[in-house]
C-alpha cells in the first residue's frame, strides 16, 4: 500500500492502492450476496457486477470511512458490508434504467434487458434492491436503514419525474438540476455518510462528508451529461447522443436552447418527436451546442460543484485519505467516459 508523502498530491492509481484490499473484500461480498434461488437473477446480478465499472460509490464509502476511523489500516466489516450494499443499489438502478430507456448497450456490452428481456430484468432489479436492504439490515442500525430507504424513494421519484418530461422541449435548468440531485448526487452523498457512520464519525462530520459527496455527485452527473454529446462511442460504452434520442433534454441542451433560433428549436423538437437523427444528423446538434456554449456553460457549473467539494474536504486534517478524496474530484471532472 502506497500512502504517499504528506503535502503531496495523490494520483488516481495511488487512490485505489489505498483501498484495494478493502475493495477486494467488497467484491467477494458482492459475489456472495448476489446469489438468488432463481438462476436468471444470479446471472443478471453477476453480469452487472462484472461490467467493468470503477466501483466509485463503494470507493467513496471506504475512503470516507478510513478518513475518520481511529485505525484506518484495519478493514471495517461494516464498511465492507455497506460497500456491497451501495453497489447492489446502483446495479438495481442501472437494470431498471436500461428497461425504461430501452437501452441496447451498457459499458460497451449488450444491456441486461437485451440479454434477458424486460420482464425478467425488472424483477431482477427489484430483487437487488431487496437484497441490498437485507444485507444492510444485518447491521441493526436504524440510521443506516433510514438513509437507504430515503435514498431509494428519492431516486425512484427522480425516475418518475424524468419519465414525465420525456419528449418535452420546455425543460428548465431547475428541472435538470433536480434530476441530477435525485438520480446521482443523493447516492454519492449517502455513500459518504455511510462511510462516516462505519468509521465512527459524529453527526456533524457525517453531514460534512455527505455535503462533499453531494457536490461531487452533482459534478459527476453534469460531466456525464456533457460526455453524452462529446465522448466517442467506444469510450462512452453506448451510442453518443443517446439522451436526446431517448427524448431527454439535459442541461447542455437547455442552455443551448436559451439562445437558439426558432429553426434550431424545431430541429431539436423533430428529434424529440421521432427519437432518431435521421432528418437532423447528430453533428447539427453538436454544432448547436458548441455555437451556443451549452457544453461550456455546463463545464463551468460542474467545476463550481467540484470546487465546493474540494473546499469542504480541505477542512479535514491532512492524511493520505484526505488527499485521496481530493483526488476523487479530479477523477470525476477530468474523465472522458
Amino acid at each position: 500500500m502506497n500512502l504517499g508523502k504528506l503535502g503531496q498530491a495523490i494520483t488516481v492509481r495511488e487512490l485505489f492502492d489505498l483501498i484495494q484490499d478493502d475493495l477486494r473484500l467488497v467484491e467477494k461480498r458482492l459475489t456472495a450476496e448476489s446469489v438468488a434461488s432463481v438462476d436468471a437473477v444470479t446471472a443478471i446480478a453477476h453480469y452487472l457486477h462484472s461490467s467493468g465499472g470503477k466501483r466509485l460509490r463503494p470507493s467513496l464509502l471506504l475512503l470516507s470511512s478510513k478518513l475518520v476511523a481511529a485505525d484506518p489500516a484495519v478493514p471495517s466489516p461494516m464498511a465492507i458490508q455497506l460497500g456491497a450494499v451501495v453497489e447492489m443499489i446502483h446495479a438495481a438502478t442501472l437494470v431498471h434504467d436500461d428497461v425504461i430507456d430501452a437501452a441496447e448497450t451498457r459499458r460497451g456490452r449488450p444491456s441486461s434487458n437485451v440479454k434477458w428481456g424486460n420482464h425478467t430484468c425488472v424483477l431482477a432489479g427489484d430483487w437487488l434492491y431487496m437484497q441490498a436492504f437485507q444485507v444492510a439490515l444485518r447491521e441493526r442500525h436504524f440510521q443506516i436503514l433510514d438513509l437507504l430507504i430515503g435514498l431509494t424513494q428519492i431516486m425512484v421519484e427522480g425516475e418518475l419525474l424524468q419519465l414525465e418530461r420525456i419528449g418535452r422541449i420546455d425543460v428548465t435548468e431547475a428541472d435538470c438540476m433536480e434530476l441530477v440531485d435525485r438520480k446521482t448526487a443523493c447516492l454519492f452523498s449517502v455513500c459518504a455518510r455511510l462511510g462516516a457512520i462505519s468509521g465512527g464519525a459524529d453527526v456533524h462530520t457525517q453531514e460534512k462528508l455527505g455535503e462533499y459527496a453531494w457536490n461531487l455527485g452533482m459534478a459527476f452527473q453534469l460531466v456525464d451529461d456533457m460526455l453524452d454529446f462529446t465522448a466517442r462511442e467506444k469510450t462512452l460504452g453506448k451510442p453518443v447522443g443517446g439522451d436526446l434520442r431517448e427524448g431527454k433534454v439535459t442541461l447542455p441542451l437547455v442552455y443551448a436552447l436559451e439562445r437558439a433560433t426558432p429553426a434550431e428549436r424545431a430541429i431539436v423538437e423533430n428529434i424529440l418527436g421521432r427519437r432518431d437523427y435521421q432528418q437532423a444528423p447528430f453533428s447539427r446538434i453538436l454544432d448547436l451546442l458548441t455555437r451556443h456554449q451549452g457544453i461550456e456553460r455546463v463545464k463551468d457549473r460542474a467545476q463550481s460543484f467540484t470546487d465546493k467539494a474540494r473546499q469542504i474536504i480541505h477542512e479535514f486534517p491532512e492524511s493520505p485519505y484526505q488527499r485521496a478524496l481530493l483526488a476523487v474530484t479530479d477523477l470525476v471532472t477530468d474523465r472522458d467516459h
